[in-house]
């Protein structure tokens, strides 16, 4: 199958910022727009949205993330903490020439440093769309790796990856292309916990079909860059949870004050979760004081793949409201 053609259109840069190579996709002229992917994701997890927001009037800015795709994955684990991270977008913002506050759609791990970068510039972000994963204040106590490893378990999926060298081991085992498809399909609507005295990837089964919202030059680009960068760089944002929780004691309890809109799947489980959907219903409006509305999507933990028109529909009527 055939690229998109879109795809041709856009522009790619490597920017210097904050120590590292970065890598970024461009299209389109108007206000900007940056897309923050999550993981095990990279630009092109933003496919649906790129061109519809470039045709819209904006201009998109995606970039892969540090450890992702073709920026760089520096070797010292404990340099990925959403500090390090959002330092990196902010020195890219600088880099592009971008003095106007940006609008921001974060999804995933993303959604984490798009709101930490809220959070931290408050003045370089226009409005923020975070989708799956809401703003959480960090909490006096043990940080939510800590919480989630407690309440779910040694086989909880963020617990397991902790240890270096023991998911890559498991996902080398289980194929490049079938670990993506994985967490893709059985991701989208489950929280991965493997039992006792087995790997992650084991405990899951394969996907019995595959997605319509996946073509095979989508599967195999994925695959492609997987094997390319690895998953050490996407592991490692797992691996500074505490480290991160440590750091951000200055913003205990911080509060937020950014125009913000979430977005999330019916069958996340974020959204099925009882208190995480508890959480978002009736203590998201606490932490983020300007979040406009809650909007659910049909679908699971990749909305912007799995309902990609849809989506874009919110995200375009949501930034020419906040349009000056």
């Amino acid at each position: 199958m055939e690229a998109p053609g879109w795809m041709s259109k856009v522009t790619h840069k490597t920017v210097k910022t904050n120590g590292i190579n970065m890598h970024v996709v461009e299209l389109g002229t108007g206000p900007t727009v940056l897309l923050l992917h999550g993981f095990p994701e990279f630009w092109y997890s933003w496919r649906y949205q790129i061109p519809a927001l470039a045709d819209a009037g904006f201009h998109v800015v995606a970039p892969d993330l540090r450890g992702y795709g073709e920026t760089d994955a520096p070797k010292d684990p404990s340099l990925y903490t959403t500090l390090h991270i959002v330092g990196d977008v902010v020195g890219m913002l600088d880099a592009l020439g971008e003095t106007e506050p940006v609008f921001v759609v974060a999804h995933d791990w993303g959604a984490v440093i798009g709101w930490d970068l809220c959070l931290f510039r408050p003045d370089r972000v226009k409005a923020i769309v975070g989708i799956s994963v809401p703003y959480a204040p960090t909490m006096p106590g043990p940080s939510s790796l800590q919480l989630h490893t407690a309440q779910l378990g040694e086989g909880f999926y963020q617990n397991r990856f902790q240890e270096p060298g023991r998911a890559e081991r498991d996902f080398a085992k289980t194929g490049t292309k079938m670990t993506l498809m994985k967490f893709l399909y059985a991701g989208a609507r489950e929280i991965f916990i493997a039992p006792p005295h087995q790997e992650l990837m084991e405990s899951i089964a394969p996907p019995p079909s595959q997605p319509s919202w996946i073509t095979d030059f989508d599967i195999d680009y994925y695959t492609k860059e997987l094997e390319r960068s690895g998953w050490t760089g996407g592991l490692n944002y797992y691996r500074n949870m505490d480290k991160t929780h440590e750091l951000k004691a200055p913003w205990l309890k911080a509060k937020l004050t950014t125009t913000a809109l979430f977005v999330a799947g019916s069958e996340d489980i974020t959204l099925k979760h009882p208190s995480s959907k508890d959480y978002i219903y009736k203590g998201l409006k606490t932490y983020v004081f300007n979040l406009k509305d809650i909007v659910v999507l049909d679908g699971g933990h990749f909305i912007q793949q799995e309902q990609g028109d849809q989506l874009n529909k919110v995200l375009i009527a949501f930034f020419l409201d906040h349009t000056a």
